[in-house]
């Protein structure tokens, strides 16, 4: 299988390394998103490279989001703060060479979403709390609008993952928010699931709201098991599909 071949190891390109100091500097001279990074020719001298391995070096960044090239005599790189967008496309460009169902995204989230209402309990801010009651709110006043429903039921979990106050759960979610739903791939979601979705969203929130991790905890695990019940009681064929690596849902 793909994922259980061990390529032998291979020392980094020099662009990657090249590409490696240029964040760690950027990183070191304090900089933020929108600030130029220094130009072309003082790069080349500084870490002795040549234009071409310079260049691939700043293709790799753009690539990753990580900066962003700006034309003109004023411009040249411009350092970004990258979203999940790449590490979704990522995950699910591996996911299709695998020919891994759907069915692995919903349990990854059966498995890790609980424990980051666990934390997200203890960790969110009021205001953070106040834009989740938002979402709850919007997806009351538009339960009959799917389109407006869930994107307001992602902005919900997506707020949670990023209150754990852990990087790697609020990056993992966000990036795959996208496609959790099914809608990508054919899962529906007439009035009374969406009904039944808001009620849990209510009683999540209510949970958190109250600064009760177990309570949070057990709510969110509630809410993802009657999704995958749902899920695998209408749309089983669906389950077991594979998700296509298409630009549509990352872009």
């Amino acid at each position: 299988m793909v994922g259980r071949d061990l390529p032998n190891r291979r020392p980094p390109k020099a662009a990657m390394l090249v590409a490696q100091r240029i964040v760690q500097d950027a990183l070191r001279a304090g900089l933020g998103p929108g600030e130029l990074l220094e130009p072309e020719r003082t790069m080349l001298e500084k870490y002795q490279t040549g234009r071409g391995t310079l260049r691939e070096a700043l293709r790799l960044l753009e690539f990753q989001g990580v900066i962003s090239l700006k034309p003109g005599p004023r411009g040249g790189p411009v350092l970004q703060m990258p979203d999940a967008t790449h590490l979704g496309s990522t995950v699910v460009l591996l996911m299709q060479l695998q020919s891994a169902p759907f069915r692995n995204i919903v349990e990854v989230r059966s498995a890790i979403e609980p424990m980051i209402s666990n934390l997200a309990a203890t960790r969110m801010t009021d205001e953070e709390l106040g834009e989740l009651k938002g979402t709850v709110d919007q997806m009351r006043v538009d339960l009959d609008d799917q389109y407006s429903f869930l994107d307001a039921n992602k902005r919900f979990h997506d707020v949670i993952a990023w209150s754990s106050r852990n990087a790697l759960f609020g990056y993992v979610i966000d990036s795959l928010l996208g496609i959790m739903d099914g809608t990508v791939i054919g899962i529906d979601y007439p009035g009374y699931r969406r009904a039944a979705i808001l009620k849990a969203h209510e009683e999540i929130y209510e949970a958190l709201a109250a600064r009760d991790p177990e309570a949070s905890e057990q709510r969110m695990r509630d809410h993802i098991e009657a999704y995958e019940r749902y899920a695998e009681r209408k749309f089983p064929q669906v389950m077991g599909e594979t998700i296509p690596w298409d630009q549509r849902y990352f872009g």
